[in-house]
């Protein structure tokens, strides 16, 4: 017997202990059912979910519960991204260990998941800081060594002074630190690189494969990936020409119009390129740009500066001698780390020559234009000018001829460049997966194959500068594996991208200790069919997950190119038009909206009001309708419930009262649209909209009906087992506890979801509007599906019609089945 009073907090905690007790969401590796894979991006562990959790997590549970009920053997794990800075900063505030504060906010974290409702299996739960996990990071790494991918070198870097830790390029924003914000500042360090850029052109093709993945994450991709196809120059140094420059462009064809060569203060010669005399300005130029942030040196708001060196170089085209300059506005990272300064067709060195007074040689030329000095860089399309035996030429041939004389006189050639860097992944931190490297002084670097290499707890974390695990003797201090004489061990981390590149392969097999994953297991599971995470995540954990999934294949151990067949990047949630923040005081604590209304209420309002994709405005007053609709089901079906038969007969629908064809046909109308706004783009607000309107028509069809007979009631049972079916995936403890109470045995989520018949998901009698030439003056009711002869007799026969029509000539009739009939007269 149903109770009076909803009572939400009480039947969720007993829903979700019968779950958790009969492992409802567990899922079976061998099933005769299709395979579904829905996965949210796991979270980082920092102690409270908040309300973007809930929002992710929640349209990942529908999409899961929605396939389970449709006869899919579904896959929806979720664990935690476990290392990381956060926790290292707790442990130096409140001297205790990382892995206290780590496991402690893991534990009060799991507990809001299961009382948000969540279908996970949790015997898939990992960590990726417990040495179960990291061991198969670490192992990782060592393929990578061993497949020439996993490199160390000296290398300016990003550093962030506040976090006191390396930076991925990836990782800077705008100049500043990914996490904290701090401008970031260059340093030399020796640092351990993934060689992603290996795989930049495939990562670059297959974006093509990602059919369902979101154009502008795609786009985001190409452009950090950044191929560009043009031409290496070589240009000699004139004190020295045993010294080359080579300078990337995609302009070979302006090469006559070269007035001066930039190169990066950071430039790895930059000291044999300056003349005696020049030396002290230059280094102390070179010392400035230094600690400029790469957006200072890049922006395109500030003036462009430089010194020259004092030295030229020669053109390989004309042999002219053009002065050889250093400009903070030139990357060493990118290209060759030099640039060809032609002021005439580009509008940054047009500046540059401007303000140092430079010379300014035009060597393209619109056609129709006359022969006038330029007041600007001409960067379009025209002819060749000044260009010796290329003059004449469109410009889009001469690169194509320039570029083959290059080759042809080894004064360079075709050149195709990526953007994509390789992948820093040092950290010198401590809460991350030590790098597994001895350094052997006989035997150089050995990598270390006795894994997990365990974190020490022996360390002091306010060590800066460098790695805490550093200061771990009895870490740091070791035996070479293979000489068996005393070495050092590494005493970086890694990146903590690392661990969250491969981590949906190891749910598929969490609990092997033999290997990585069973690679029969997880070629049966992939690829992850629904994803679902921030858009904030497009470049840097999608990037990598795609690399890491591209080098397993390459190893043997699957068989797929890429990770995720659907992406889902879900909006923000905002309150007072901006987006919730502690520092802004406008976060809502999801353990308050539990409390108050129940887990169903804030999922229900958390996929209400917007398409997922859209950023969601948070809303008191949504939340308290929500929860005030939610009561209004559930008296709904407390007041049916006498006249509510669990296995009623199937109805007939010719042979039914017309009330009853009526809510009959509005049941078959909410399955189908509710099911068509889920599996179109996972449209909940619309779902959610129809669910009213459907509670509404039950409501109705209550009030006019006063004395059941057998087929009222099968009517009604029909429509209110069909609603709570249909709900059940949104708001799973409501709809469980009054399906158990009128008499379901099974849980709710593991039967099937209803199937509208298309004959009865359309009203019995439609309106059809009747215009006489193009103005309405009747509106009939007719069945669906009438004829065009039937619909032009009745709307010609109509009383009101034959007032505008009678005595006049009938030229032409419009019919629209189901919608309109146009009569036409003179």
């Amino acid at each position: 017997m149903i109770k009076e009073q909803y009572n939400p907090q009480e039947i969720e905690r007993k829903w979700q202990k019968f779950w958790d007790d009969n492992n409802i969401y567990k899922t079976p590796s061998e099933s005769d059912k299709p395979k579904y894979y829905a996965l949210s991006m796991f979270p980082y562990p920092s102690g409270r979910l908040h309300m973007g959790h809930v929002r992710n997590y929640t349209i990942t549970d529908v999409i899961a519960r929605l396939k389970r009920m449709k006869g899919y053997n579904v896959l929806h794990p979720m664990g935690w991204d476990s290392f990381g800075l956060p926790a290292e900063n707790a442990a130096i505030q409140s001297n205790t260990n990382p892995a206290d504060w780590t496991i402690s906010n893991i534990d009060y974290m799991r507990d809001q998941l299961k009382t948000l409702g969540l279908s996970y299996d949790w015997d898939r739960d990992i960590a990726t800081c417990n040495p179960d996990y990291y061991k198969w990071t670490q192992w990782l790494f060592l393929e990578f060594y061993k497949a020439g991918l996993a490199y160390k070198k000296e290398a300016a870097v990003n550093w962030c002074p506040d976090c006191a830790t390396v930076l991925a390029n990836e990782q800077v924003e705008e100049g500043q630190c990914w996490r904290c914000s701090t401008i970031v500042e260059k340093k030399k360090l020796s640092q351990w690189f993934l060689k992603i850029t290996d795989y930049a052109e495939p990562l670059l093709q297959d974006l093509d494969k990602l059919k369902g993945w979101p154009e502008n994450v795609k786009l985001m991709q190409k452009n950090w990936i950044g191929k560009s196809q043009g031409t290496t120059i070589k240009f000699k140094l004139a004190e020295n020409t045993a010294i080359e420059i080579p300078v990337f462009t995609t302009r070979p064809d302006t090469v006559f119009g070269v007035t001066y060569l930039v190169v990066a203060p950071e430039y790895p010669i930059i000291d044999q390129l300056i003349v005696d005399e020049n030396k002290e300005h230059v280094q102390k130029y070179i010392d400035a740009a230094k600690v400029k942030s790469e957006i200072e040196r890049t922006s395109t708001d500030k003036d462009k500066t430089g010194i020259p060196l004092g030295t030229h170089v020669i053109n390989p085209f004309n042999g002219k001698k053009v002065p050889l300059w250093t400009g903070d506005y030139v990357l060493v990272e990118y290209g060759t780390g030099a640039v060809m300064g032609v002021p005439a067709h580009d509008t940054r060195d047009f500046a540059f020559s401007k303000k140092y007074k430079l010379p300014i040689i035009q060597v393209i030329k619109n056609p129709q234009a006359t022969d006038e000095e330029l007041t600007e860089a001409y960067v379009d399309p025209g002819v060749m000018i000044n260009s010796g035996e290329f003059n004449h030429l469109d410009n889009e041939i001469g690169k194509q001829n320039i570029t083959e004389w290059a080759e042809q006189n080894n004064a360079g050639g075709k050149k195709v460049q990526f953007r994509l860097r390789d992948w820093l992944i040092s950290r010198q931190r401590y809460w991350g997966a030590p790098i597994p490297i001895i350094y052997c002084n006989d035997c150089d670097i050995v990598p270390d194959e006795n894994l997990p290499v365990p974190l020490p707890d022996d360390v002091d974390f306010k060590v800066q500068g460098r790695s805490p695990v550093s200061t771990s003797e009895t870490f740091v201090n070791t035996t070479c594996p293979k000489c068996n004489k005393p070495a050092k061990r590494e005493t970086d981390t890694m990146d903590t991208f690392i661990c969250s590149s491969w981590y949906y392969l190891r749910y598929i097999d969490p609990k092997n200790e033999d290997k990585i994953f069973d690679s029969d297991l997880v070629n049966k599971w992939m690829n992850v069919d629904q994803y679902v995470g921030g858009i904030e995540h497009a470049i840097l954990h999608l990037l990598y997950s795609r690399f890491f999934v591209k080098f397993l294949r390459d190893r043997g151990l699957v068989n797929f190119d890429e990770p995720f067949d659907n992406l889902l990047t879900q909006g923000m949630v905002l309150k007072d038009g901006s987006k919730m923040s502690k520092s802004r005081g406008n976060t809502v604590d999801p353990d308050d909206i539990f409390k108050n209304y129940g887990a169903d209420t804030a999922r229900l309002f958390i996929l209400s009001d917007s398409p997922p994709q859209r950023d969601l405005e948070w809303s008191d007053e949504g939340v308290e309708g929500c929860y005030k609709f939610l009561n209004r089901v559930w008296r709904l079906v407390y007041n049916s419930q006498e006249n509510i038969i669990f296995d009623y007969p199937k109805p007939d629908a010719n042979k039914l009262a017309p009330q009853n064809n009526d809510l009959l046909r509005e049941t078959h109308k909410a399955i189908k649209k509710v099911t068509a706004d889920i599996n179109n783009e996972f449209q909940f607000n619309t779902a959610i909209s129809k669910y009213r309107e459907f509670v509404n028509s039950i409501y109705d069809y209550v009030s006019k009906t006063k004395t059941y007979t057998d087929e009222d009631k099968a009517i009604l049972s029909n429509s209110i087992i069909t609603l709570i079916k249909l709900m059940s995936p949104l708001v799973p403890h409501i709809t469980e506890e009054l399906w158990n109470e009128l008499g379901g045995t099974d849980s709710i989520h593991l039967i099937k979801l209803p199937e509208h018949d298309e004959s009865l998901a359309v009203s019995q009698n439609v309106p059809i509007v009747v215009q006489v030439n193009g103005k309405v003056r009747d509106k009939l009711m007719l069945p669906f599906g009438s004829s065009n002869d039937e619909l032009e007799k009745t709307a010609k026969d109509s009383e009101k019609i034959q007032y505008y029509i009678q005595g006049k000539q009938v030229v032409k009739t419009i019919v629209v089945p189901n919608r309109l009939v146009n009569i036409v007269v003179k």
